[in-house]
């Protein structure tokens, strides 16, 4: 009855993560949405991105007192008969706009110089959120995902965040602050001749938003283009060594060509619609100049205007094109920025099929007791485990057997929570693995795969996997344990050596042994070894295999072997079959049975005698 509470317990908290995640997946469609958690990352920089929209307020404020300035000289001043009188103004106002240039170079500086740091800063942010995030996610998401869209989307994508950040509020402001400003100015001297500007201003606005949409489109399909490329020439590069084996450049380089011609394809309809647009506004700039200068000719004969006057309307033209040019602009980089933030927010929104229940505690140290209890997994349609029960006790080696496709790793990824049973529990000490953290879990877990995976760094760093609080006497240790110190200490850099991308400067077998020597330096209570020397050649095998054995003392082993005469010695064997445990026993009496393992090991027997 508690079973069966728990079990209801943890699937109705599925069935939130799923209903969260649907909802947080609707809700970033939200431009309101969407905007707020942009807007969230200018809070730790208050200070910074107020300073900057101050200097920003300056820089529109002097733009609109120019005009104005040089129509009161051309109306009022130049034609007063007094020479004298007018030097005397003049020096004082060539003065005034001195002190103004200083003012606004000030501005510009600083807008220009800690306006972009700012935006750098809340790109660093962004970049820094999205790389924890997917650290968490789980293995099924990465199952499904290219590591090349997961580097655009952290890379690319967010290149453009840094401009529209800083530009985004300053451009805004400056905009609403110079068009407004130049109106209330320009309403003081012609009613008229102020509304025919502001008609055509409105209207070149409305040309600027009736593109939004199509390049917001073109964009969008641009990031994709360019996140496939990137996938491609990442899948390409990291198998470059079976690329070159079967001499099957030119089939990569055709997908290459595919992709790269589908960028330059989307990056065509991008240009051509940016063309469309400037070209729209750059007209309509030139019809608002003839337009002034026309209307103000006709106010002119009619008495109702002075030629000081026009000059400042077409002065003030200039006032009212640059905000026109900071949209045009500013829509390029909304555009730009907002399709990589929405890319990010897609990445964020996606929660971790495995993490943290409520209420789980930290694991502690566990001895080591492994019990699968009706258990049952399924990934995406695909039956793999159907209520598979047994245990393993704690120091006990156990070795996993079966045909392919039963579900032997599947097992072992069940106990870390890599991933999770869809039915049944896990229990390590009697106690169900989704009911500890998921750290305090996998510190007492450490699992060697077939597969080494070492980081293009140095020996040492790559043993320190395992705990990177570990002095270097500790490191020494666990090298020596795994049979590799005497190899390192032999190398011109010893722990220094860099290992290269995925340990491409060492061969299979030194790589295995210092993953061996992380797994030592980890000291965890339960090992899990997936096929960890298959791959070897037989010298290598038996170094490797004396290290495991080390390795493997007073621990709770699991051991998926494909080469069966290495788990003889093993304490028991389970033999997977497609509806569970078939058999179970050590090796002579799984050979006196005569059954699937009997007809396994000969098989193997007789394929390695042949």
């Amino acid at each position: 009855m508690n079973d069966q509470s728990d079990s209801s317990r943890k699937s109705r908290f599925r069935q939130k993560q799923e209903q969260k995640q649907n909802d947080s997946k609707k809700s970033t469609r939200g431009v309101g949405t969407m905007l707020k958690r942009f807007a969230s990352y200018y809070k730790p920089y208050r200070g910074l991105f107020t300073a900057d929209l101050f200097f920003a307020l300056i820089q529109g404020l002097t733009a609109i007192v120019f005009p104005y300035l040089i129509r009161y000289l051309i109306n009022e001043v130049f034609t007063m008969p007094d020479l004298s009188l007018i030097g005397s103004i003049l020096s004082r106002t060539a003065i005034l706009m001195f002190v103004l240039y200083i003012v606004e170079a000030v501005a510009t500086y600083f807008v220009s110089s800690w306006g972009h740091i700012l935006g750098a800063r809340i790109e660093s942010d962004m970049r820094r959120d999205l790389f924890m995030h997917m650290e968490r996610l789980s293995f099924s998401f990465f199952d499904k995902t290219s590591t090349g869209y997961m580097v655009s989307r952290l890379i690319s994508d967010l290149s453009d965040i840094t401009e529209l950040a800083h530009h985004g509020p300053e451009n805004i402001l400056l905009s609403f602050v110079q068009v407004i400003g130049a109106l209330s100015i320009l309403s003081t001297i012609h009613i008229p001749m102020t509304l025919i500007l502001f008609f055509f201003t409105t209207l070149m606005l409305v040309v600027t938003a009736s593109y939004r949409r199509r390049m917001n489109s073109v964009f969008m399909d641009n990031r994709r283009k360019i996140a496939e490329v990137n996938a491609i020439v990442q899948d390409s590069l990291s198998g470059i060594r079976t690329v070159q084996s079967f001499g099957s450049e030119d089939v990569e380089l055709e997908k290459f060509h595919v992709g790269n011609e589908a960028f330059y394809d989307s990056k065509s309809r991008m240009y051509k619609v940016m063309g469309r647009f400037f070209t729209i506004n750059k007209f309509s700039e030139g019809m608002l100049y003839l337009t002034t200068l026309i209307a103000g000719g006709i106010f002119i004969i009619r008495g109702t205007l002075l030629p000081g006057d026009v000059i400042a309307y077409v002065l003030y033209i200039n006032t009212f094109l640059q905000p026109i040019r900071r949209i045009i602009m500013f829509s390029e980089q909304v555009r730009k920025g907002m399709t990589g933030f929405e890319r990010m927010v897609e990445v964020l929104d996606t929660e971790p099929d495995v993490q943290d229940l409520p209420g789980a505690v930290d694991a502690g140290e566990l001895k080591g007791e492994i019990v699968f209890d009706n258990v049952s997994f399924t990934y995406g349609n695909d039956m793999v485990l159907k209520n598979l029960s047994f245990k393993i006790e704690e120091g006990k080696t156990v070795a996993l057997v079966g045909p392919s496709g039963v579900g032997k790793t599947t097992v072992c990824s069940l106990i870390p929570r890599f991933y999770d049973v869809t039915e049944g529990s896990v229990r390590i000490d009697g106690r169900d693995v989704r009911e500890m953290t998921l750290k305090s879990l996998r510190r007492n877990i450490a699992v060697v795969q077939q597969d080494v995976y070492l980081f293009n760094s140095s020996i040492r760093d790559n043993i320190c996997y395992g705990d990177w609080h570990a002095s270097e006497e500790d490191i020494r240790e666990a090298a020596d344990a795994a049979n590799i110190d005497d190899f390192v200490m032999s190398l011109p850099d010893g722990y220094d050596t860099v290992a290269g991308e995925r340990g491409a400067r060492l061969s299979g077998g030194e790589r295995q042994r210092i993953s061996i020597a992380r797994a030592f330096l980890r000291n965890p209570s339960i090992l899990i070894l997936d096929e960890a020397t298959s791959s070897l050649d037989n010298i290598s095998e038996r170094i490797v295999q004396e290290a495991l054995s080390k390795l493997s003392e007073g621990r709770t082993t699991l051991v998926i072997a494909h080469r069966l005469s290495t788990i003889r010695n093993a304490d028991e064997i389970l033999v997977l079959a497609e509806h569970g445990v078939a058999e179970r026993g050590v090796h002579e009496e799984l050979m006196e049975k005569d059954g699937l393992y009997a007809t396994l090991y000969r098989s193997q027997f007789e394929q390695t005698a042949y």
